[in-house]
């Protein structure tokens, strides 16, 4: 699978250079875009004039009530909650073992919350991606100031965010000072990668049956070689300071997923808007091949062909997170649905991601998204197999099938 893998990224990278490498699909500020002057779409801009005009009411008696009240607005279940104690974000001096970050998401917001610090909001706009916000936490019962920031974009628009606005993830073994001594990963996010590269800086919490992960680990370099010790969640910290005493597996699967997949598709829009504009309204075939190679490595993704091997006993979740997170499943009329968790042998029972469904997904070209619909009919065919997907079985290819036929409106004519 990894062969095909990179074999794929090979031919994706010819079909780039054929047409030029000097076309700069991810310049967010080019008139194909308009990043900055676009009316936004993303659910935390939506909510702000309703805070200021007072249609909706955030709770300031303390930081804490007032993280509660943004996320109830926001829909983000408070047992979402990750905790990052490497200083690997835009307020690096508020970070550390004593204090650290949490992190709060849904399919569509992300919220960091530092004690201390101050609040960070990446709302995902359907078209444009990202949009960045940090403010303080009130003090005296005004409201916060809102900033849109444009230093998030140093992190949230890189290699490893495809060059788009979008989700960026860290896996390091932090130090002393809790700055990164080692990271893992080499800039890649997504499902594929190993538990052993993942988790670095942030804390794991309950038993979640996985044993080779870089989470709950400092370090510091003796004789040249990086030793490192675990950190307890809640030994050098106080529980008392977040909404939960959670920073469980689910969240940290789920982050990762979705933001391989958020990265993924926004590509493909940020790329299907600047073909669009180069050709005045058309697409020319040799950018219509490279958004097929990117249906084509889109579809792999939907159907988690490179997920990262699962240990032989499972996986074991957070009841209150597992509940919250299927609150909002699609069910198809025999009740089954892309949300149904496995977490035996793999992190879902029908492999074809949820986020088919999100707005960002939604929101790509048309052109993009019947090539996806093309070539995922394909992979799940029983009358002509695809290889490069022989590791779903005829009855779970049915039953995705069946479940998108039933809760998704515009798949192709007989589909």
């Amino acid at each position: 699978m990894k062969k095909i893998h990179v074999l794929f990224f090979l031919v994706v990278s010819v079909a780039l250079s054929s047409i030029g490498q000097d076309i700069n699909y991810y310049d967010p500020y080019s008139p194909a875009h308009e990043y900055h002057t676009r009316e936004l779409n993303d659910p935390f801009t939506r909510l702000i004039e309703d805070f200021e005009s007072g249609k909706r009411e955030l709770d300031k008696s303390s930081g804490k009530a007032f993280v509660a009240s943004l996320l109830e607005h926001l829909d983000v279940p408070a047992s979402s909650q990750l905790l990052v104690f490497s200083r690997t974000s835009l307020q690096t001096r508020k970070i550390s073992g004593s204090n650290p970050r949490a992190l709060y998401f849904n399919e569509d917001v992300y919220v960091g919350y530092i004690p201390g610090g101050k609040v960070e909001i990446i709302s995902l706009d359907p078209e444009l991606g990202g949009i960045f916000y940090i403010f303080d936490i009130p003090k005296g019962g005004e409201l916060p100031v809102i900033e849109r920031s444009g230093r998030c974009m140093n992190c949230h628009a890189v290699v490893e965010t495809r060059r788009v606005p979008g989700l960026s993830m860290r896996s390091v073994i932090p130090g002393s000072n809790w700055g990164k001594l080692v990271s893992y990963r080499d800039k890649e996010i997504g499902h594929q990668i190993p538990f052993s590269e993942r988790f670095g800086g942030w804390h794991v919490t309950g038993d979640p049956g996985i044993s080779d992960h870089k989470g709950n680990l400092k370090g510091e370099k003796v004789g040249g070689k990086i030793v490192t010790e675990v950190i307890e969640p809640g030994t050098e910290f106080d529980w008392s300071a977040y909404l939960t005493e959670t920073s469980d597996i689910l969240p940290h699967l789920l982050l990762e997923h979705q933001s391989g997949f958020m990265n993924l598709v926004l590509e493909a829009s940020y790329r299907a808007r600047t073909y669009q504009h180069i050709g005045k309204g058309e697409t020319k075939p040799e950018y219509v091949a490279v958004l097929h190679g990117l249906a084509e490595e889109l579809v792999r993704y939907l159907l988690f062909a490179d997920e990262a091997k699962f240990p032989a006993g499972g996986i074991r979740v957070d009841a209150q997170y597992r509940e919250d997170f299927l609150a909002d499943r699609k069910e198809a009329s025999n009740g089954i649905s892309l949300k149904d968790l496995d977490l035996e042998t793999r992190l879902f029972k029908h492999r074809c991601s949820y986020l088919i469904y999100s707005d960002v997904f939604e929101a790509t070209s048309d052109l993009f998204r019947q090539q996806v619909y093309e070539v995922l009919g394909g992979a799940i065919s029983t009358e002509k197999p695809d290889p490069g997907f022989a590791y779903l079985s005829d009855t779970e290819k049915k039953a995705i099938r069946s479940i998108l036929r039933e809760t998704l409106s515009d798949l192709p004519d007989g589909w």
